[in-house]
């Protein structure tokens, strides 16, 4: 390791990553996780420096996100997921997200972009559109040291290893700008919380105040932490759309997935046809299941017996693994949107459900959370412990088998699910209105660009528009 390693980032981020392990489990038969397998504290040790000032988490002090949270200190049946997902419900997506979704896609797949690498750019505007979502700032608005975190960030993620310089100055930039984030954060909550924010009721923050109200289950510094920590819970969505992309792409891509692209869109993309999923969100769930930009669940294992390292060890439950297992489709391997027909969701899995398939009883008991908000709805959970909203009397499921899996299973579920899919299902509506066609660049030195935990892309996709 370089000398020039500052002390602290090694005993906080470099030594604990090299004596830590991490163990490939289990795919499960149903879409659940055993909560013996604890989601207290389940991330790679080398993330919390990122995360909190003292190298380790600090939660009464510092705040914490639901995605490393125990069920168990999670409020009242999952009560901290539900406060969460309550943001990002399909509808909200529909009547208050859409238009700054669909201005990010109209600038991003432009004619002034066209012919140019397009994941610069995705990151380029992508900071925008995160900080918008959130707190309803864009533009000059979000503060050099705002915008140096997230590069920084994404950065780390990207590049993983600890033992690298870049990850080390990256590191050392996001925590140098992590105060002043931190107090932008706050007071951009407060603008929320005083009313003098406009259209509030466009940010995530809105709906986690008004269905939190500031409880211990959604604490004024948890809100602030979690629209941070997102960087890492949402970082998923640059590798879809390049991975996406990258299908679509007329030569060297997926003829499979471009059929039934043309396919769905052709035949009416949200036509009601009988199933829970309509076909354009059928196909990207497809998408998802077999790309798998996740690659699985981490957990902490209780230890039945420790001897010399008290260093971390987590069990990953595979995502992909998962969803190709033969056990779960007929044919895993084929790319068919169609199959989510009539597939298992979160709705059709109730006490009957459970019953009928051998269990005594639910293994997550079936409770509401009322919305506050100014909408008529709650947030509940299936029998394996997968949250969804219902909302104006419509419910919107999750497919809860364990064979969709890209996801995660049961009270685990990423709670960003319902706008992860609804952000690739506005790509694929702009690149079909705008009859966008990808082009794999033959670059002799593509620039690499960090876009998920342990993944770095080149950038050697663009894109031409028709006419």
């Amino acid at each position: 390791m370089p000398s020039s390693f500052p002390p602290d980032y090694v005993r906080g981020a470099a030594a604990p990553f090299l004596l830590s392990s991490s163990f490939l489990g289990e795919r499960p038969t149903l879409p659940m996780i055993d909560l013996m397998l604890s989601k207290e504290k389940a991330i790679p040790v080398n993330l919390w420096g990122l995360l909190y000032d003292g190298w380790w988490p600090n939660p009464d002090e510092e705040g914490i996100s639901v995605f490393f949270q125990g069920f168990e200190r999670r409020g009242a049946d999952n009560e901290r997921k539900k406060i969460y997902v309550s943001a990002n419900t399909p509808d909200l997506v529909a009547t208050k997200y859409h238009a700054k979704i669909t201005g990010f896609f109209a600038k991003l797949l432009g004619n002034a972009n066209a012919g140019a690498p397009m994941m610069g750019r995705y990151f380029e505007y992508y900071d925008d559109l995160y900080w918008d979502l959130h707190v309803g700032a864009t533009g000059d608005e979000i503060p050099p040291e705002v915008r140096q975190f997230s590069a920084s960030f994404n950065t780390v993620l990207g590049y993983w290893f600890p033992t690298l310089e870049i990850v080390r100055d990256a590191y050392m930039s996001a925590r140098a700008s992590r105060p002043a984030l931190k107090e932008w954060l706050d007071e951009r909550v407060q603008r929320i919380i005083d009313g003098t924010q406009p259209d509030a009721d466009r940010t995530f923050v809105y709906y986690w105040l008004k269905n939190g109200r500031l409880g211990e289950n959604f604490r004024r510094i948890d809100i602030v932490f979690e629209c941070f920590h997102n960087f890492l819970a949402l970082s998923q969505w640059g590798n879809m759309i390049y991975n996406v992309a990258a299908k679509l792409e007329p030569k060297y891509g997926d003829p499979r997935v471009r059929a039934w692209f043309e396919k769905t869109m052709k035949g009416g993309p949200d036509k009601a046809d009988g199933g829970a999923f309509p076909p354009l969100e059928r196909f990207v769930m497809e998408l998802f299941r077999t790309i798998s930009p996740n690659d699985g669940s981490l957990s902490s294992p209780p230890r039945h017996r420790q001897l010399l390292s008290a260093e971390f060890s987590g069990i990953t439950t595979p995502h992909r693994a998962t969803s190709m297992d033969p056990r779960h489709w007929i044919h895993p391997e084929e790319f068919d949107p169609d199959r989510y027909k009539t597939a298992p969701t979160s709705v059709d899995n109730d006490e009957a459900r459970a019953k009928e398939i051998g269990l005594a009883r639910c293994p997550f008991a079936k409770a509401s959370l009322e919305l506050k908000d100014g909408r008529t709805g709650e947030m509940t959970n299936s029998a394996f412990g997968a949250v969804y909203g219902v909302v104006d009397g419509e419910a919107h499921p999750v497919c809860d088998t364990a064979g969709y899996a890209p996801f995660g299973f049961g009270y685990r579920r990423c709670a960003g699910e319902y706008i992860t899919v609804e952000f690739i299902k506005e790509f694929l509506r702009t690149v079909w209105k705008e009859k966008i066609s990808f082009v794999k660049l033959d670059l002799e030195q593509p620039t690499e660009v960090p876009v998920n935990p342990g993944t770095v892309l080149h950038d050697n996709i663009t894109f031409k528009r028709g006419k």
